[in-house]
This record gives structure tokens, C-alpha cells and sequence, in this order.
């Protein structure tokens, strides 16, 4: 059964960490050789050693870091300087090299200062903090050399929309507005504890349609969408099981928490 509700004035947990006590970077275990990508993510997007990859919005790096590991050379731009000043730390390490850019997402081509990438690579949590994703797509084409993929793992919008139940739908899931969350609220889903100058945070949910049409409109080729029922994301109303993702409890009834997508700049293109 699933709750509707009327538009809520608060903010329901995106994070899914309220209630655990579990830190959701590990970095210490990552650098003791823990690798966080998805079971799945070395099949979809295949070898990698001696390709280029840029990973764009890369956080504290740690999935960054895990491509580097598989011996891809790898850049990671992220628009936090405190953000990559960690993941910095974390490739020095990890004993990887790792270049790492200092600029806003949609500045990724001039900051790579006319390099171009075998695979551009995008992580769980990242689009939801861009306002326009026709214009992303387009970043995303002009850093890809001919015959290169997009590789975007993603949170499902469903995880979004139900909030912190799993039950009760909290916000649009299809057409939502660019919304303004929490402005006084200091710390963060990655550091609770930290303190901030601006803590103004404006997120939307995109619709699944809204980024295939976007990938779609900027010349790339779609070559695979799956969706997903787990997620390495704490969640309350999921279990966490020993291969450190979050599954639905036996006997409930699934829905997509994840997906992937991989599409491809044509060769010629």
C-alpha cells in the first residue's frame, strides 16, 4: 500500500541514514582495500585498464578511486574544494594517480582544457543537484571522443518520492520543481558534524524519461538501462545484508531503488 500526501513543507531523509549508526564513507576501510562500486558496474561498463575516464561531481573519490585501482587513468572534478582535498588524500592512500579538477559540472570542458575521454563516468546521488540536465548531456558529449560511453548509476526517483518509509509518497515524482531545502540546517548527509558558510541546498528530482531524453538529444546512443531493487545507500526500510547493500526485507514487495545507464557517442560523431 502506498500513502499519498500533499506536498510536505519539510525535508524527508535522502540520505536514508537517520536511525544508523553506520558512517555512509567508509574511507579508512577503502583505503585498507575495500572497493565501493556496485556488484554489477565492472560488467556494464567492461575493462578499463588504459582507458580514460573522467568522473564528474566525484565527491570524496571513492568510487573514483576504485576505477584508478582497475587501471584506468582517471580525472575527478568535483565543484567542493574540501571534498577533493579528501579525495586526494584517499588516492595518496590507495597508492593511485588521480587528477584532480577544481570546477562546476558544467564547466568540465574548459577545466579539462581539451582532453577527451573514453568513458565519462557518473555516480549515485549526483543529478540530483543540477538544474538542467539537457545541458549536462551536452558536457557529457563534448568530454567523450568518438565511440565513448557515459557510464550513470544513479538513485531510482522512486527511492526519492518515498521518503523514509518506503510506503509513503513525499514529493513529485515526475515534473518536480528545483526546490530549496533546509536553509538553515547546518551538516550534511556526508558530515553531520561540519559547519557551513551557505547552507542553502537546492535539489530537484528528474524523472528516468527526463534523463534518457536528455542523453538521447545530445547525440548519444542508449545501449543499456537496468533498474535495480538494491542500493548501497542506508536506507531505514530496507536490511543491510553481508555484501554491504541495503535489500528489501523477505516477503515485501520490490521496486526499483537503482539504475544504470550506459550510451555511447557514435564513432564519426
Amino acid at each position: 500500500m502506498v500513502t499519498l500526501l500533499t506536498k510536505q513543507a519539510t525535508r524527508p531523509s535522502r540520505d536514508g541514514g537517520k536511525g544508523s549508526a553506520r558512517p555512509l564513507y567508509d574511507l579508512d576501510a577503502v583505503a585498507a582495500g575495500q572497493d565501493d562500486l556496485r556488484p554489477w558496474e565492472d560488467a556494464e561498463v567492461g575493462p578499463v585498464a588504459g582507458l580514460d575516464l573522467i568522473h564528474l561531481q566525484c565527491h570524496l573519490g571513492t568510487d573514483t578511486v576504485a576505477w584508478a585501482r582497475r587501471g584506468a587513468r582517471v580525472v575527478g572534478l568535483d565543484f567542493s574544494a574540501p571534498a577533493l582535498t579528501v579525495a586526494a588524500d584517499l588516492a595518496h592512500r590507495c597508492s593511485v594517480s588521480v587528477d584532480w579538477l577544481h570546477a562546476d559540472v558544467y564547466d568540465a570542458v574548459t577545466a579539462v582544457a581539451g582532453r577527451d575521454f573514453d568513458i565519462v563516468y557518473t555516480g549515485i546521488g549526483a543529478l540530483g543537484w543540477l538544474p538542467d540536465l539537457h545541458r549536462w548531456a551536452s558536457v557529457v558529449r563534448n568530454l567523450l571522443r568518438p565511440g565513448g560511453m557515459l557510464y550513470l548509476l544513479e538513485i531510482h526517483p522512486m527511492w526519492v518520492a518515498l521518503g523514509d518509509d518506503g510506503r509513503t509518497i513525499r514529493e513529485d515524482a515526475i515534473g518536480a520543481d528545483f526546490q530549496l531545502w533546509d536553509p538553515d540546517v547546518q551538516g550534511s548527509y556526508a558530515a553531520p558534524e561540519a559547519t557551513f558558510d551557505n547552507t542553502a541546498t537546492y535539489e530537484r528530482l528528474h524523472a528516468i524519461s527526463d534523463v534518457l531524453t536528455a542523453v538521447l538529444d545530445a547525440g548519444l546512443r542508449i545501449e543499456l538501462f537496468h533498474e535495480f531493487d538494491v542500493t548501497n545507500s542506508p536506507t531505514p526500510w530496507l536490511d543491510r545484508h553481508s555484501d554491504r547493500l541495503w535489500h528489501f526485507p523477505e516477503g515485501s514487495y520490490r521496486f526499483p531503488v537503482l539504475y544504470s545507464l550506459r550510451a555511447r557517442l557514435p564513432e564519426g560523431a
